[in-house]
């Protein structure tokens, strides 16, 4: 144990982090920026390849630091799992999406401790970043590690720490956001403290690898029900005639007591809309039925079906189909100047418009074109002719960059999803949510 905290506090210890997205990648460059050599793992050949050029695929990460980086010889990545017997730290940061039946998939999660269990020795700290429901770290990781005769907290030391990485935001990095580290036992705990302490100024030790886990699962589960809540407002508000987003300008000015949320077309990313489906399954084994968490899931779920119901209205209103029509969907990542399309509602809204028969085009300045989802396109430019063209413009996604003058000042009929026209108010073009 003093051997690798030695190694830690010299930063001589050699990390691997397996799963090279958009929070692995960020941990790799901030943990190499102050002296660690860092090793990323990934299955896919590209993401390896492109990093050992010295190039960045994440917005987040700068190329110039990854190109500096790599040339400093502190970072690099490969295919080969069995260098993780050469790592004095692992840290696992794959993806943990959802199966068809909304029961958890954390097959990336087996895969990657069947390979460190394949390369495991002593004096190594293992830690799951991966979002997962409570008991994983020990339930499966510790089963499979300890499997060899190992003895966790004094052979081998592993920790949950849920990531809590926001793409595209401004303000708070990696290396900014409070972490939270749960072991299996105190000495794992203290392990995990001092390794995150070397890049992160606060970190919080909780009780157990259950606790860490159902620390990240809380933070997305509120996100997601108060977003339910604001979009069943939504949905009301539309029936009663009311203005949502004025509504929630005036109740933010109250000093206490609440918290904005705003309504939209949909969760989209990897977390909000996962997160609370991995809690409630895992209520379910414990008897309970997370009733609010479902129903919230539920309305989410229905947003981007209601989208479409509300650009049929739109066109009703100007005595047009929705059949034959000419739409153009402005945005279609999950969220605003990032480039991330996981489970972005734009690709069920693209999906239900064209299986209604509609004629539809896209415009995003960070997606050029796409193959997902079943879908294969290809960016349209935003011009005065193809906006003028179109019988509906959607704004999904509010991308900065977007001209949005231009589509009020051509469009026949804009319906804006975010809100990102309110300085427009009064233009009769115009509907919202």
């Amino acid at each position: 144990m003093d051997k690798l905290k030695q190694k830690i506090s010299g930063k001589t210890a050699n990390i691997g982090i397996i799963g090279l997205g958009y929070v692995g990648l960020p941990l790799a460059v901030e943990f190499a920026k102050v002296g660690f050599t860092v090793t990323g793992f990934d299955t896919d050949n590209k993401k390896v390849s492109e990093i050992n050029k010295g190039f960045s695929y994440i917005l987040d990460v700068p190329t110039a630091d990854v190109k500096q980086l790599v040339s400093a010889k502190k970072l690099s990545a490969t295919l080969d799992s069995k260098l993780l017997n050469k790592m004095d730290v692992i840290i696992i940061c794959v993806p943990t999406p959802l199966r068809k039946t909304k029961e958890p998939d954390i097959s990336f999660i087996l895969a990657a401790t069947e390979d460190i269990a394949a390369n495991l020795r002593k004096g190594q700290l293992i830690i799951l970043e991966s979002t997962t429901y409570p008991g994983t770290t020990e339930e499966v990781i510790l089963t499979k590690l300890g499997a060899d005769s190992l003895k966790v907290g004094e052979d081998f030391w592993l920790a949950f720490s849920p990531e809590r990485v926001d793409p595209g935001n401004p303000k708070y990095k990696t290396k900014d956001i409070p972490k939270v580290v749960g072991g299996v036992g105190e000495k794992c705990t203290e392990m995990a403290r001092l390794f995150y302490s070397q890049i992160i100024k606060e970190v919080i030790p909780v009780s157990s690898t259950r606790s860490a886990e159902m620390v990240k699962l809380l933070e997305n589960t509120f996100r997601a029900v108060n977003i339910g809540l604001i979009n069943e407002l939504a949905l009301l508000c539309n029936k009663m005639n009311l203005d949502i987003w004025e509504i929630i300008e005036a109740a933010k000015t109250k000093p206490f007591g609440f918290m904005p949320f705003y309504p939209g077309p949909g969760l989209g990313g990897h977390c909000l809309p996962c997160d609370p489906i991995y809690l409630s399954w895992k209520a379910r084994t414990h008897g309970f039925e997370a009733r609010l968490i479902e129903l919230a899931a539920e309305i989410n779920s229905y947003m981007p079906h209601y989208v479409v119901d509300r650009v049929m209205e739109g066109l009703n209103n100007k005595r047009k189909a929705l059949k034959g029509s000419k739409i153009l969907v402005v945005g279609i990542t999950y969220k605003k100047d990032i480039n991330d399309l996981r489970e972005s509602p734009s690709l069920t809204i693209i999906h239900s418009l064209i299986e209604k028969e509609a004629k539809v085009n896209y415009h995003d300045p960070l997606i050029k074109s796409f193959d997902a989802d079943g879908l294969n396109m290809k960016s349209s430019d935003l011009t005065k002719e193809i906006i003028s063209s179109s019988d509906c413009v959607v704004i999904v996604t509010d991308h900065s960059s977007v001209d949005y003058k231009l589509i009020v000042d051509h469009a026949d009929l804009v319906l804006d999803t975010r809100n990102v026209l309110k300085k427009f108010k009064g233009a009769k073009n115009i509907i919202t949510l």
